[in-house]
This record gives C-alpha cells, sequence and structure tokens, in this order.
C-alpha cells in the first residue's frame, strides 16, 4: 500500500505475516458480535439483496473486471466505480478497501464475513493529488444512489486530516463539507453512514464529527472475547500528556464522537494476493457495524412481506437502524436474573473501567461514552430489539419495541409502558434524530456536483425521560437524557422502584422546522408476577 493512500485509511495496522488464527470468525461469532447466529437457523439472515455500500481512497477488486482479483472470489462485489463512474479494470484497486470488504461480504467457508450475500457496491476516490473533499462527497453520493437508489447503509474506512480542509482555522465542529455531505446524503437517501473512529498522530477526523451516522471506535480480546477498548483509539478526554493531539481528533464543545465500538483488534482478512493476514484498526471495526445493518435490513423486509400489523416501512429509516444498533448493546454482563436486559459481556475502557463507571451513566447532560459510545455492537441483540416491533404512543407499549414518529415543537409524545417495570432493573432508552442539512444546489439537478456546498440549518433540540406513568413534570423522571448539542439521547439507568412507567419524547428547543420525525428504541423489563 502506498504511503499516499495510508495517511487516509481508518487507523491500519497490519501485520503481514498470515494469521495463525482465524480471528475474522471469532469476531463475528459469539466472542464478537453474534452475527454467525444470526446467519444460521432458524433466522438463515445472511443479507440477501440488502444494498449497503464502501467509499475509500481505494477500492476491493471485482471478479470479471479486475484480472488481479481473479484468485478472490468469496469477496463478491456487485459494483465497483470510480467516484461516480465505472471503474476502469485493475485501476484503484487496493489492500485496504479489500480487507474491509472482507469483514463485510466474504462467503468463504473458514473466513465468514458479517452479511457474505449483501450487494456491496464500492467507490474508489482515487488519488489524493487530484481530490479531496468534493470528490469524496460525489463518490458517497453515487454509491448512495445505487441498487435503484436503496442502499441501507455506507462504509467509511477513511477519511480527510484537519490539514486538508480548506476552512480557515479548521476544527471538527460538524462543518466541513464532508460531513455536511454525510448528514445531507443520511437524509435524502435514507442511508446509514458508519464512519471508522478517528486514530493517531493528527489522523483522519473528518468526517467522525457527523451527526447523523454512527462513528465506531474499536475492540480488542479480554479473557478470549472482544471486551476491552483498544489503546490505538484515540477518543479521549485532551487531559494529561498528549492532550493537544486528542482534542484536535474529537470534537469541538461538549458533544462526543464516539456512537458505539465494535471489534477491530487483530482481525483477519483476505490482501490482494488471497492471503489470510491480520489487521488492526477501527478501519475494521466500521465494516462490522454496516454489514450488521444488512442482517438487520433482510429480517426488516422479511417482515414487511407477511404484513405484520406492528411492521411498517419505517422499518428502512436510517434512524431507527441508528436506534436499534444504540440501544442494544453490550455494556454490563447480566448476571443471569435479566435485570441488565441480559446482556452479555462487561466492556472495559482502556483503564479498565465500565459503562457504568463513566459520566454519561451518571449526568442527564451526557449520553454518551467518550470512549465507548453506548457500549459494543451485539448483532443478536440488536436482533432481538429489532424483531420486538414497531409501537406507537397511541397504544400501550411492550416491554421490548421500537418507533418512527414525529413530535412539535414545544410539544412531547408519551409511551406508555403496558406491564410494570421491575424496581432495580436497568431500562435502556435511545432516542435518534437528524440535523438538516441542506444542498445548495446552484443548477438545480437535485443532486450534489463539484463546486456545489451545503447549509447547515442546525440541530432541533429533543430530550427522553423515563417518568412514573401518573406523572406530568420531567423534573420528577426517574432518569433523563438532556444533552443540549448531540442528535442522540441515551438512557440506561436502573429503575428506582416497582411501578408503571411512560417514556417521554419532549421536543425542547426548535432551531428549524416545527415538527421534528425522530427514532426511539426501547428495553425495559417487567415486573415479575409475585411483585
Amino acid at each position: 500500500m502506498s504511503k499516499k493512500l495510508a495517511w487516509l485509511m481508518g487507523g491500519l495496522t497490519a501485520v503481514v505475516a498470515v494469521a495463525p488464527a482465524m480471528a475474522l470468525p471469532t469476531s463475528v461469532g459469539e466472542e464478537g458480535i453474534d452475527a454467525l447466529r444470526l446467519q444460521a437457523n432458524p433466522y438463515n439472515l445472511t443479507g440477501r439483496k440488502i444494498g449497503i455500500g464502501q467509499v475509500e481512497v481505494g477500492r476491493p477488486g471485482k471478479f470479471g473486471v479486475d484480472k488481479a482479483f481473479s484468485s478472490i472470489r468469496a469477496i463478491a462485489v456487485e459494483g465497483v466505480f470510480h467516484r461516480d463512474e465505472p471503474a476502469k479494470a485493475d485501476t484503484f484497486v487496493d489492500a485496504h478497501a479489500a480487507m474491509v470488504a472482507t469483514v463485510m461480504v466474504s462467503a468463504d467457508k473458514t473466513l465468514r464475513g458479517v452479511a457474505p450475500d449483501a450487494r456491496l457496491y464500492a467507490s474508489a476516490v482515487g488519488s489524493i493529488r487530484g481530490s479531496g473533499q468534493p470528490q469524496e462527497c460525489l463518490s458517497a453520493q453515487h454509491v448512495a444512489l445505487q441498487n435503484s437508489g436503496d442502499v441501507r447503509a455506507i462504509n467509511f474506512s477513511f477519511g480527510e486530516p484537519l490539514q486538508r480542509d480548506t476552512r480557515e482555522n479548521p476544527e471538527l465542529d460538524g462543518n466541513a463539507l464532508l460531513t455536511q455531505c454525510v448528514d445531507w446524503s443520511a437524509r435524502v437517501h435514507n442511508t446509514l453512514y458508519v464512519i471508522a473512529g478517528n486514530q493517531g498522530n493528527g489522523g483522519i477526523p473528518i468526517p467522525t464529527d457527523n451527526y447523523n451516522g454512527i462513528t465506531v471506535a474499536s475492540t480488542m480480546r479480554r479473557g478470549g472475547e472482544f471486551a476491552k477498548l483498544d489503546f490505538s483509539n484515540l477518543s479521549d478526554l485532551p487531559e494529561g500528556i498528549g492532550r493537544s493531539l486528542i482534542a484536535r481528533e474529537i470534537n469541538v464543545g461538549a458533544r462526543r464522537s464516539i456512537s458505539l465500538v465494535a471489534p477491530g483488534n487483530n482481525i483477519a482478512v483476505y490482501n490482494l494476493e488471497g492471503q489470510r493476514i491480520s489487521v488492526t484498526g477501527t478501519s475494521f471495526a466500521a465494516p462490522h457495524v454496516t454489514a450488521s445493518v444488512a442482517l438487520l435490513q433482510e429480517y426488516g423486509d422479511r417482515a414487511l412481506k407477511k404484513a405484520d400489523p406492528n411492521w411498517s416501512a419505517d422499518s428502512r429509516r436510517s434512524e431507527v437502524m441508528k436506534a436499534i444498533l444504540l440501544n442494544g448493546v453490550d455494556k454490563i454482563k447480566d448476571s443471569g436474573d435479566g435485570q441488565k436486559l441480559g446482556m452479555e459481556r462487561t466492556i472495559l475502557d482502556k483503564e479498565n473501567l465500565t459503562w457504568l463507571d463513566g459520566d454519561a451513566y451518571s449526568n442527564a447532560q451526557i449520553p454518551l461514552d467518550i470512549e465507548m459510545g453506548t457500549g459494543q455492537l451485539n448483532a443478536f441483540r440488536a436482533y432481538q430489539q429489532f424483531s420486538a416491533g414497531q409501537w406507537d404512543a397511541t397504544q400501550p407499549i411492550p416491554a421490548i419495541g421500537w418507533d418512527y414518529g414525529t413530535v412539535d415543537d414545544s410539544s412531547y409524545q408519551d409511551y406508555i409502558l403496558e406491564a410494570p417495570l421491575q424496581g432495580g432493573s436497568h431500562a435502556s432508552i435511545t432516542l435518534t434524530w437528524q440535523r438538516l442539512v441542506e444542498l445548495n444546489d446552484r443548477n438545480g439537478n437535485e443532486q450534489f456536483d463539484v463546486g456545489e456546498d451545503f447549509r447547515d440549518r442546525g440541530l432541533n433540540n429533543l430530550d427522553i425521560y423515563l417518568m412514573s406513568a401518573d406523572s406530568d413534570n420531567p423534573s420528577e423522571s426517574a432518569c433523563s437524557s438532556v444533552s443540549t448539542v448531540d442528535s442522540i439521547e441515551h438512557i440506561f439507568c436502573p429503575v428506582p422502584a416497582t411501578g408503571q412507567y411512560k417514556i417521554r419524547v419532549q421536543y425542547r428547543d426548535r432551531a428549524n422546522e416545527e415538527t421534528q420525525p425522530y427514532a426511539l428504541a426501547w428495553w425495559t423489563v417487567p415486573a415479575s408476577p409475585t411483585e
């Protein structure tokens, strides 16, 4: 890999020796995100017919197009491009992109990806000398329009360094062109962007400061399973030695960057020669998340065909996928009584602290742990969260479920839980909505063109509360998430006493439109019959 390509990649460390143990099945299996369980009976979810995307400096090879790629037929790519045009044979084929694609769609029996039957569309931005954020935005838009305009998630295992940003005194404030492009495309094309968290030496932070996607940090093994933040992650408070470097690589102000974490250390993948090598970095954590979307969306499309009364096309909304993934994580291992929602493992940060030790657990104004986000991806738990179905605020809701709804300025929606909640159990609730970014469409073709830019119309402020069902005062809530700067609110808190509760979605402050769409996911524990 050339040095010119490598500096834009998402924290790649490659061990060129062939890996003695196949770590990808481990990261995809029960020691990692538990996606292999979804691929097997009775679920049989492999991402069939679901479009996902990939944008990088280079691209994976495609059998039948690239001669050099003929030896790696297990990685089937649906379409390959150079920016917004069909790729020319054997151009911009890149090892990093091929390895990222392995994690997502490898169909090899011993090195199986997360969603081997998903339709992967990949665009190479090309040489950095002739490209920048406008060309990267063009590539992302082109990928989003593939599969008849139905690409459910797009993977970014690359980014832009601040020193290449053309703004005066650039910083991670969400206003770089590529970051605004990601947030615009997420809304207009209804695709979930998954961004590799930034790592190292000034790094590639743009567009980790996005609002409408998911930014991913990486974990390594602890006791045989992925359960600890990898030391290469630079998601940390800007304190002590290295604080000036860290400060350049995290969002300005109070807004956190990392949404969740996924396995990314010592992952076995294919290189361009068809060898299995071991690699490390957030580049390989992010595709675990992207491909998990394909598994969930395959299930969702099945449910749509069955005309389930608690299912709708809202299941395809990118905000819903974001809420499902962030709420269905692992944080703290359940002791077996279900009081911590059956979570399968405890995730540790770089200082061996748990999510319960962080400020996100104790401070209602901070929804995300600075290193872990909401926790570690668990594809099977996300399936459980998603398959519980859609329940709106017009009816009592079950203990687990999700909704895609709207709330008006200075108003609220109350979701009344049908069954009493168990005192001492934990409730997990996630609310997601989108920053409103609009295209300054100078030629009126409703697409981004090089030379155009975007307008940030701001972020409306929503809050969530877990309240007693007979209360109307949010200040008396059992717990809340009331950040003023995030597009995510997240609650993980103990239920103070057995009783009837409701979830309130509150439209607190208006920045743009009067009505705000949102996605809500919740997971609670009903009281036992003896209570």
